[in-house]
């Protein structure tokens, strides 16, 4: 069959009739690249905004991690496979806790990890938020971020799963900061990823993972009274 290239709102998405053997037989070239219901599913570059705020994210919440020793943090282009025989996703950015239900080889995920992270590209809006949102909720994903840094849209979205299994909202404090359910002590602000352009600068992540750590349940006191100087240093405080 003939590639079918949808396009929406600019960003191209192409689309192929494939086996799953076939798409596992692509060349590991460092396209992102899925594969759902009998198609291979191939995205266009990212944005340099998309780029940035997917490499602080994967950055702050992997240095984060690291230090409590919760699990790994990975980024695209790497396969998730949600369940048998059922789609293979390249997550923006997951999470897999130790010990979690997902395991993790050098080439793919196998099956939900404990958080994922989408980032909306122009051609992704639909994709993101009913496709994968419903694959994400129906394979046991405990926590979906979705973050629109699109202009005249510029929101996070966050989404925890219930005790039916279903994926509700998630609240954003009233100081503007959201709390992670499946990283206690882990937090971010929405406000930084209202980015109107590619010279928009993100925070540097050295003073909120300081700030993070400082009351991070898991590390000693002396620990976390270190990273508590040291947030005061980077803040100027």
């Amino acid at each position: 069959m003939a590639t079918i290239q949808v396009e929406r709102q600019g960003q191209q998405v192409r689309k192929r009739a494939a086996s799953y053997e076939a798409y596992l037989a692509l060349p590991d070239d460092g396209r992102l690249v899925e594969w759902a219901d009998g198609e291979i599913i191939e995205h266009m570059p990212a944005t340099t905004t998309h780029q940035n705020i997917v490499i602080f994210l994967a950055s702050l919440m992997r240095a984060f991690v690291e230090r409590l020793a919760l699990g790994k943090v990975l980024a695209a282009p790497l396969e998730v496979k949600l369940w048998p025989g059922g789609p293979s996703r390249e997550p923006d950015v997951l999470f897999v806790a130790r010990g979690g239900q997902a395991q993790v080889d050098d080439k793919r995920v196998r099956g939900a990890p404990d958080l994922v992270i989408e980032v909306v590209s122009p051609g992704s809006v639909t994709l993101d938020r009913i496709t994968k949102f419903r694959e994400y909720e129906r394979a046991g994903v405990r926590e979906y971020w979705i973050i629109d840094p699109r202009t005249h849209q510029q929101q996070a979205d966050f989404y925890m799963r219930d005790e039916e299994g279903h994926f509700v909202p998630a609240p954003v404090g009233d100081d503007g900061v959201y709390h992670c359910a499946v990283l206690p002590g882990f937090r971010v602000r929405p406000d930084w990823f209202r980015l109107t352009g590619p010279d928009d600068e993100l925070p540097d992540f050295d003073l909120p993972l300081a700030e993070m750590l400082a009351d991070a349940p898991g590390l000693p006191d002396d620990l976390r009274a270190a990273y508590r100087q040291l947030a005061q240093l980077l803040s100027g405080a």
